[in-house]
């Protein structure tokens, strides 16, 4: 640990030396893969030449300016470039510098528009449990997974949460309209035990994020909620900040679905790790009517800034010009049957799921049953550091509302080759066969 700098815990890593397009090196020359794009975020990968030349482009004629003070010529081309992106009447833009922020700008816009129409009682935000918003108080309020809230719970407004739809744990057909149906009636149950008048708006990530695992939902669940919201007249926010900007095999996950949202929050891939950035998309008559009514109370110093605008241009033009979101969906299919065939061999994993590149697997002590590996054995942090020792980085998270059960995200950026899936699924397959040597002789 630094004398001076903290993180989250003790642990440590080595030094970074250099990244460039899926892998990096260390100080000591060891080379890594990326195997979940950072945190979800490197979706273009690391170092790529015309995001560096976009930026030092922007550098040379102003890295930051107040944006009370000035307008912006390439803030204002890529809010137009990204409203084009998101569905059809989403077409007001607002900048910040990640997730946790845009997930605050999105409840805030939301209260602030049902205040502008009269409709005060209206302040509560609907999500799911298990789901992850954010590291804010805001986001932490509408995050649904308890060992990120408890601690903090004195401190905030509780939320009212709603079971997320996990069929595989349930043993449901997704492509069955009563599984829809089944998780749309415990929403409509919520809605109505907590007071339809009382309901702002329901955050819902998707495509499942790391708390659920890049779970997909079932089959009409996207379509039915949008027709609830709309029902019950609260707005529909999408949080894409990890299934956006190509990721999931259309730029936003939206697209996926017949259910288009009120908003959309937008962050990790939309910079691609080359500098903060976030983003709301929005209704335009949500925000006329805030503006109208004596303006948006809310604000980051960094939001819109000049530099940060050039890296999302750079990161969205890559995107566009080589055709990521078909390589997502291409890619993601090959490296899917992949992990399929690793679960055909080791009987610990239990469920391998998602879209295009955003994929997770999970590990139980028996699939039939969907028992949990002891939670004391913390396989979600011991097979990430094989993983890691082997050169390869994934992402882990407790499936069962972040206190037990192991998944992990495998989502390497979108520009990787097929034999860099290859060389991918070889150290993920050495990396689990040490793992079941090390600690589940008895159930390999």
């Amino acid at each position: 640990m630094s004398e001076h700098l903290f993180y989250q815990t003790r642990q440590t890593r080595p030094f970074i030396e250099r990244s460039e397009g899926i892998y990096l090196w260390d100080a000591d020359r060891n080379r890594y893969i990326d195997g979940s794009s950072g945190a979800m975020v490197s979706n273009i990968g690391h170092s790529h030449p015309h995001v560096l030349a976009a930026m030092q482009s922007q550098m040379q004629k102003a890295t930051f300016a107040y944006r009370l003070h000035f307008q912006s010529e390439i803030v204002e081309q890529f809010a137009a470039r990204l409203a084009k992106k998101a569905p059809l009447g989403l077409d007001k833009v607002f900048f910040v510098s990640g997730g946790s922020e845009a997930v605050e700008t999105a409840i805030k816009l939301a209260r602030q528009a049902a205040l502008a129409r009269g409709d005060d009682k209206r302040f509560k935000m609907m999500s799911r449990l298990p789901s992850y918003h954010g590291s804010t108080l805001g986001a932490v309020a509408v995050t649904g997974t308890p060992p990120f809230a408890d601690p903090f719970a004195p401190m905030m407004k509780a939320m009212p949460k709603v079971r997320a739809p996990l069929h595989y744990l349930d043993g449901l057909d997704p492509n069955d309209p009563a599984t829809a149906a089944h998780y749309l009636k415990d929403i409509e149950d919520q809605i109505l035990a907590e007071g339809p008048e009382t309901l702002l708006a329901f955050l819902v990530e998707p495509i499942g994020g790391a708390s659920t695992g890049a779970l997909v939902p079932p089959a009409g669940y996207m379509e039915g909620l949008r027709a609830l919201c709309d029902q019950y007249g609260l707005l529909l926010i999408y949080d894409e900040v990890m299934t956006g900007g190509g990721r999931t095999g259309t730029y936003f996950a939206a697209e996926h679905f017949d259910a288009v949202p009120d908003m959309i929050v937008s962050a990790k891939g939309l910079g691609g790790g080359y500098m903060p950035l976030g983003a709301v998309i929005s209704r335009n008559d949500l925000v006329e009517d805030v503006l109208d009514h004596g303006g948006f109370l809310h604000g980051f110093t960094n939001a819109a800034m000049p530099l940060a605008a050039a890296a999302g241009m750079g990161v969205l033009d890559v995107i566009e010009d080589e055709q990521l979101c078909a390589r997502a969906t291409r890619l993601g299919d090959t490296l899917f049957a992949r992990l399929k065939e690793l679960q055909a061999r080791y009987p610990f994993i239990g469920d391998v799921r998602g879209k295009g590149l955003l994929l997770a697997f999970e590990l139980m002590a028996d699939a039939q049953t969907k028992q949990v590996l002891p939670k004391e054995l913390h396989a979600h942090s011991k097979l990430v550091d094989i993983a890691y020792q082997n050169g390869l980085i994934i992402y882990s998270r407790r499936t069962r509302n972040g206190a037990e059960g192991d998944h992990f995200m495998v989502c390497p950026p979108l520009i990787t080759s097929t034999a860099q899936v290859d060389e991918l699924v070889g150290l993920l397959d050495k990396s689990l066969g040490q793992f079941a040597d090390l600690y589940l002789k008895e159930v390999a």
